[in-house]
């Protein structure tokens, strides 16, 4: 490989590609070369940094200069003052709201302080699409090491000595896993890996495999040897279109080097992947309807057992493990199972890549320790809420999951806590709402969302979900009534018991604890039909003060119905029942005159 004494890194993530990354490697190169250092300094495309609230971003190494909302247009600059002259361009630095001081180096930011990143690890820090760059930070050491030095059994014995439970919402442990799709018959057998991300919010997997998906070819040839599989298969959703094609390219070069095909390291261990692509169903994140739909059947879940492990894809032993999962393997087997053991809480080992999304300041996409609390990840890591607003809640577990209050802040996040508090881990997904949003409003929108994902195999599923959304839309639009809520809560509960899968099982969550945490917005909704946040049109009442209208018509002029009327220099009037609720007049008007009840 050549040597280069700089580096230049382009955040090649989807979020960045889509505010023009791409052109801004192109300019760089371009402008270097403009200099005769195109062989001197190496300009790369990497994977997701990470702080995705202040992307585009630009890395200068070796000095670890952190540029944000890079434009195509700052490249002459940065390369001129920076590369040339040694100065950096201050105005490109990230600045810290606490302090107002520019902080140079991604080191010294508070987003990246707490954070400890294993399966995000070389995400940021490595072209994707060049196999060397990974073998470079150990990649496929961790294979050769177990091909070579270890029985399928200690293999997994590690994995199960390092507490690694699954990372796509169940929790299960991974080793244990392993260890029973090993010890199932079968004259063949499949490692799967389910790519199938598809929470609101929630792009944890897919940046894993933008920015490292070596680690996850890496880390199922670990898993094809210690359960006897030499075949395996990545589920990814179509619209992950820069994920699989990075995938396409590591496939190859990974064939190439001879780390999969026939006789891997001349192990005499055969082992291949392939990419099977699904159609964007949220309920095929859940194993059993994953297999079917990659079978070419409805993707629709089956009740377990018989479990993928002893009957799974064409009806043989299968393991399942997610992106995230299996982006640990290799460190595991590198650094050991006391080393990832030592990190987290007593049941939930390791760290959590989350999607921290929502009224926040720094939105993107984070690695913790276990056993962080959530006090810690929205105010020291996501910078606290956005426009100075109050925390209302945080939405941990996506659809799945449930909304967690102030009395919650200090709560070590781990699998079994989360649990305790009416949520749950889920994928990943964090979203954080302030108080302008409407709790009731939130659990409505899972709940659609759960409406159009359901297979609609099962009856609890199917209807009660459609039961439970016509009692909340009731609600919002102003005719609920107390005894609805009791109906909510006993509905809820139902689906909850009797649903087929997870997706049902779970889809109540959002209803459930927005109704233990915040009963008295759904009783200021059925009883005063009040929505206190101002977020359910039905429940808002706009009316004009005629002692602070001054009759300049601004919002007659602007009411897009008709539905306001006066003359000029007089009071003007708002007739209710043309009035759509669309809030113009309120944010036209200069005069505090229009208000809201």
């Amino acid at each position: 490989m050549a040597e280069y004494n700089m580096h230049i890194l382009v955040c090649g993530g989807t979020g960045c590609k889509a505010s023009q990354s791409e052109l801004i490697k192109a300019n760089f190169i371009t402008r270097l070369n403009e200099y005769g250092l195109g062989d001197e300094i190496q300009v790369i495309m990497t994977g997701c940094f990470g702080f995705c609230e202040k992307g585009p971003i630009v890395k200068i190494l070796p000095d670890n200069t952190f540029y944000t909302q890079v434009t195509p247009e700052d490249v002459p600059e940065i390369v001129d003052e920076h590369i040339i002259k040694g100065r950096k361009v201050e105005r490109l630095l990230y600045k810290d709201p606490e302090t107002k001081e520019f902080v140079g180096d991604s080191k010294g930011m508070d987003f990246y302080k707490k954070q400890i990143r294993i399966a995000l690890r070389n995400c940021g820090f490595i072209n994707p699409e060049n196999i060397e760059e990974y073998i470079g930070r150990d990649g496929y050491a961790a294979l050769g090491t177990c091909l070579s030095e270890k029985t399928p059994d200690e293999v997994i014995g590690i994995i199960k000595d390092s507490g690694l439970r699954g990372r796509g919402g169940g929790g299960f442990p991974t080793g244990l896993k392993w260890e029973l799709t090993r010890k199932s018959v079968g004259d063949q057998k499949y490692v799967v890996c389910n790519a199938d991300e598809g929470d609101p919010g929630a792009f944890m997997d897919r940046s894993i495999l933008e920015g490292d998906p070596h680690s996850v070819l890496e880390a199922m040839a670990i898993c094809g040897y210690c359960i006897g599989a030499d075949k395996g298969l990545i589920y990814i959703r179509a619209e992950y279109p820069l994920a699989i094609e990075r995938l396409k390219v590591a496939i190859i070069q990974a064939r190439e080097y001879g780390l999969l095909g026939n006789d891997i390291l001349g192990a005499g261990f055969n082992f291949d992947v392939e990419i099977r692509y699904g159609a964007g169903a949220f309920v095929c994140g859940e194993e059993t309807a994953l297999i079917h739909s990659m079978e070419g059947k409805r993707g629709e879940p089956t009740v377990k057992p018989p479990f993928p492990a002893e009957k799974g894809y064409n009806g043989k032993p299968t393991n399942v493990n997610n992106v995230e999962t299996f982006a640990n393997i290799p460190v595991i087997i590198n650094k050991g199972a006391a080393w990832f053991s030592s990190i987290g809480t007593a049941k939930s080992k390791g760290t959590k890549v989350f999607a921290l999304a929502g009224k926040i300041n720094n939105v993107g996409l984070i690695e913790v320790p276990m056993g962080i609390t959530l006090r810690e990840i929205i105010y020291d890591i996501g910078g606290g809420i956005k426009d100075g607003r109050e925390f209302k809640a945080v939405q941990t577990g996506g659809p799945s999951g449930g909304c967690l209050t102030r009395s919650f802040l200090d709560t070590p996040i781990d699998y079994d806590n989360l649990l305790a508090a009416g949520s749950m881990m889920g994928s990943g997904g964090m979203i954080v709402l302030d108080d302008s949003d409407c709790m009731v409003a939130i659990a409505k929108f899972y709940l659609e969302f759960t409406l159009d994902e359901s297979c609609g195999k099962c009856t609890p599923c199917r209807i009660g979900n459609k039961r439970l959304h016509e009692i909340l839309e009731k609600i919002t639009e102003g005719n609920g009534k107390v005894e609805d809520l009791d109906r909510l809560r006993m509905l809820s509960t139902v689906i909850k018991d009797t649903s087929l899968c997870g997706l049902g099982q779970t889809s109540p969550n959002p209803v459930l604890s927005t109704l233990d945490h915040f009963h008295d917005e759904y009783l200021a909704h059925v009883t005063s039909h009040k929505c206190v946040a101002g977020q359910c049109k039905a429940l808002m009442h706009y009316s004009i003060d005629a002692d602070q209208c001054t009759g300049c018509t601004l919002c007659f002029r602007n009411c897009p119905v008709g539905a306001i009327s006066g003359e000029k220099r007089s009071p003007h009037y708002i007739d209710q029942s043309l009035c759509i609720k669309c809030g113009l007049c309120f944010t036209k008007c200069k005069f505090d005159a229009v208000l809201i009840a």
